[in-house]
């Protein structure tokens, strides 16, 4: 207080403590309003989210690209913001000096002031709860940003089909930044990077429809699937039993059970065999695709592991490929969609039927309903009503009719998305060769060497797996042979291994 001896002695006169203790400088004087000071402030945390962002991306066990949003696109709009918010009171206040408006209400804190203490301790604890808030808030943002749920559902039209899909996948419980980003500074600053573009075009909606499969952006399988499934642990030849019906009034059932060649497990991976050749580590398998999808292959080549080189190429590519364009055989060349496979009509009507979720007993109750998953709709809400409506009428003399209109909804729902465009005849699959090309797109016998006297092996069904039995009856399926039986078209032999020209997915081609 004015006129109180000083706390520490002194041969002079004791200087008396000033009564006003101005909040800024003399120099900044200007920025002496609650606007300036509200934007000082929120220009001061958004800082602070920026260093415990940054920090927790440095330090993180995973690298996740969303959090480079925030810190780098989200944190400074608001330390932008509050620094407009100091520059623009600093301009209103200028002018109010000027005026002489402001000159008897400047902006200063008295400590003598009951008032002012109490203002000012508001104030600073205000301030500390504001930096805890954001803090905490930062801090859940930063663990929501790796859930799957972020990237499924905040962008919810574009990523929906996608998020769909992955939901009944075998790989439901696997993080989405594992496979689409994992680790390593180089791929977390491009999915950062790509995290951005994307942001701005569904800010825009400017977005394909359907999503294209980033396959270019894919890192390489050795880096990510390999993580969990290590080539050093094969499983070895599996056996495996699968369930058709055909498109005819009975919805004959027609069953083949196959053992897989895909390698034996005592076999060291170096020096494997059977379908996983291809990623041997002795072997170097490299192919040229002609487009996006990569289901045109005309040019392969394979390096041995004496160092020799074979070309093969379709009759009519004669060209040499651009050397940047050549890509080295992984996983992912077969298993394409590991995560978000959209399963075509056909295929989830024989998983229904053999189940028992449709009734098999309704006369063409495949072809019927598979008809109706096929056909063109505008929207998943036109699709619902045409499917009920239709299947009311055929079978409304069926007592279980609403299940069936509800198990077909559900099908619809699960694998098809008029709005994005997205079903399974947009996003080829290629672990196998039935509704798409698949292995034939290189094993389709027509691929030579130059002196076209040698063609890709592996053109035979038993080459990669083994027919165990076939057949429509328990009894047909009782005939089992190790050597493996000739392919069985339904009824009669069949050599021709083009099975996509007639097996679409959908209605049979005529």
């Amino acid at each position: 207080a004015p006129g109180s001896a000083s706390l520490r002695p002194s041969a002079t006169a004791p200087r008396p403590i000033p009564r006003m203790i101005p909040f800024f400088s003399e120099r900044t004087k200007l920025f002496r309003n609650w606007l300036s000071a509200g934007g000082a402030m929120l220009a001061t945390a958004a800082f602070f989210a920026f260093l415990l962002l940054f920090a927790m991306d440095v330090f993180a066990r995973q690298s996740n690209p969303y959090v480079g949003i925030l810190a780098y696109i989200v944190a400074p709009v608001f330390f932008f913001g509050g620094s407009a918010m100091m520059f623009w009171g600093f301009r209103i206040h200028r002018r109010h000096i000027a005026s002489g408006d402001a000159a008897s209400h400047p902006l200063i804190i008295d400590l003598t002031r009951t008032r002012d203490r109490r203002l000012l301790q508001f104030f600073v604890s205000g301030a500390v709860a504001f930096l805890l808030v954001t803090a905490i808030g930062v801090t859940q943002t930063y663990h929501y940003t790796e859930s799957t749920h972020f990237c499924g559902e905040t962008c919810h039209e574009p990523m929906h089909p996608e998020f769909t899909t992955y939901q009944i996948s075998p790989h439901a419980r696997v993080g989405c930044v594992d496979c689409h980003v994992g680790e390593g500074a180089r791929y977390y600053l491009e999915a950062k990077l790509n995290g951005v573009h994307q942001l701005v075009a569904t800010a825009l909606d400017n977005y394909q429809r359907p999503i294209p499969t980033p396959v270019k952006n894919l890192r390489p399988a050795q880096d990510t699937c390999e993580r969990c499934h290590w080539p050093e642990k094969l499983s070895g030849n599996l056996e495996r039993t699968y369930h058709h019906f055909l498109q005819d009034e009975a919805n004959t059932p027609f069953t083949v059970r196959m053992l897989l060649l895909v390698g034996a497990s005592d076999v060291h991976p170096t020096m494997g065999n059977g379908i996983h050749w291809h990623i041997n580590l002795t072997n170097k398998v490299e192919y040229f695709a002609t487009d996006p999808q990569r289901q045109t292959i005309p040019w392969v080549r394979v390096t041995h592991s004496d160092g020799t080189t074979t070309v093969y190429r379709s009759p009519d590519y004669t060209a040499e490929p651009p050397p940047d364009q050549i890509r080295r055989m992984d996983c992912l060349d077969c298993h394409n969609r590991p995560a978000h496979r959209f399963r075509a009509p056909a295929e989830s009507l024989d998983y229904a039927l053999h189940s028992g979720q449709i009734d098999r007993s309704l006369p063409w109750v495949k072809s019927n309903i598979v008809a109706l998953l096929s056909a063109p709709y505008t929207s998943s809400a036109e699709a619902r009503q045409a499917i009920g409506d239709s299947l009311r009428g055929i079978y409304k003399e069926h007592p279980g009719v609403e299940s069936l209109v509800a198990k077909a909804q559900e099908i619809y729902d699960t694998s098809f998305f008029p709005s994005m465009k997205a079903d399974w005849r947009a996003y080829p699959d290629n672990k196998g060769h039935k509704e798409w090309p698949g292995c034939f797109r290189c094993h389709d016998g027509l691929h030579k060497t130059t002196d076209g006297k040698r063609a890709i092996g592996g053109s035979e069904c038993n080459s990669c797996h083994v027919i165990l039995a076939q057949g429509s009856t328990p009894e047909d399926l009782k005939n089992l042979s190790a050597e493996g039986h000739t392919f069985l078209h339904v009824d009669a032999e069949y050599t021709d291994l083009s099975c996509n020209n007639c097996h679409t997915g959908g209605q049979f081609k005529e």
